[in-house]
């Protein structure tokens, strides 16, 4: 299972967990341009607070939000937050951005939520300084992947490993082992847990060029038949073989969630019950059901198969 979530657009906290919370440090000079980040952004996130600096801002805060935004030079950010820094899991992120949204910087926890907040603020013109060796290389860390599935990843020490090998090309896939069960696993094994017990996954396949609204709606009409709203789903799945559908990436972008991409071996443990042309003709099982069935925690297809527009399927599992 590969998973990827171009732009969600929540950030997750120290250990992964989706949060949502972040504060803008301004200058009392600059608090019109403050104000003009915190409207800018204010759909994406539960909570944007301004917070005029002084000296000890960080330090008074520290810890009560998951991101910072500096507005202000990068070397009175890194001043002022070094001393603070303590573990990469538990600290919260720092970006700053000049006063002209010209650039958006990550300073410090680029995978615990600062690259994902230099990303939005791309959306008022920053260009977002990414150097997170991953992200630089226009990969996904694991990190990411994590978010995309809505987990979080339970022994941090391990992702220098594994993001080495995202880097390298050599991660592969995410693999799910269901329990009860023992796992021993090495150093360089990143392990993902859910965050929730609730909420549902779609299963989607698609001819290839499947357009964005033609995902979205046949997800959303599944939705509505199940009883469900898009704040119901965890994640979307689908097959390896779709991973270079963008119709299907965006229309998650705008559903806010991620996607997770399956591999044939995966699915062939999990067919469901309505026939699919795709085994017959390409030796796949139906891409939508199974990808609901085997992403689901409970392993459960609440919605068989739904067909729009001749274009996208679409099935619930939980």
């Amino acid at each position: 299972m590969t998973d990827t979530n171009d732009n969600d657009c929540s950030t997750p906290d120290s250990d992964g967990e989706v949060a949502d919370e972040i504060a803008i440090v301004s200058f009392e000079r600059k608090l019109d341009t403050a104000e003009d980040i915190e409207a800018g952004l204010a759909d994406d996130y539960d909570r944007i607070d301004l917070l005029e600096y002084h000296g000890d801002v960080f330090a008074e805060h520290w810890g009560e939000y998951d991101c910072f935004v500096g507005l202000m030079a990068s070397g009175i950010a890194m001043r002022k937050t070094a001393p603070l820094l303590d573990d990469k899991w538990e600290d919260p992120a720092v970006v700053v951005v000049d006063e002209e949204l010209t650039w958006a910087i990550p300073l410090t926890g680029g995978h615990h939520g600062a690259n994902q907040v230099a990303y939005d603020l791309s959306k008022l013109g920053a260009v977002p300084a990414m150097t997170t060796a991953s992200e630089a290389a226009g990969k996904q860390g694991v990190e990411s992947r994590a978010k995309a599935l809505d987990t979080h990843v339970v022994n941090g020490d391990s992702t220098v490993a594994t993001n080495l090998a995202v880097l390298n090309e050599e991660l592969g896939p995410v693999a799910r082992l269901d329990g009860p069960r023992a796992v021993l696993v090495g150093d360089d094994v990143t392990v993902l847990k859910r965050n929730t017990d609730e909420g549902v996954v779609l299963g989607t396949g698609s001819v290839s060029g499947a357009a964005k609204e033609q995902f979205l709606t046949a997800w959303t009409d599944a939705l509505d038949e199940a009883d469900l709203t898009p704040d119901d789903v965890e994640f979307v799945a689908t097959a390896t073989r779709k991973e270079d559908e963008p119709g299907l990436v965006e229309a998650a972008r705008e559903f806010g969630v991620g996607v997770a991409y399956l591999d044939k071996e995966t699915l062939e443990g999990f067919e469901g019950p309505t026939p699919s042309k795709s085994k017959e003709l390409i030796g796949w099982p139906g891409i939508a059901e199974a990808s609901a069935i085997a992403a689901g925690r409970d392993h459960e297809l609440l919605l068989e198969k739904r067909r729009h527009d001749d274009a996208v399927t679409v099935a619930v599992g939980r």
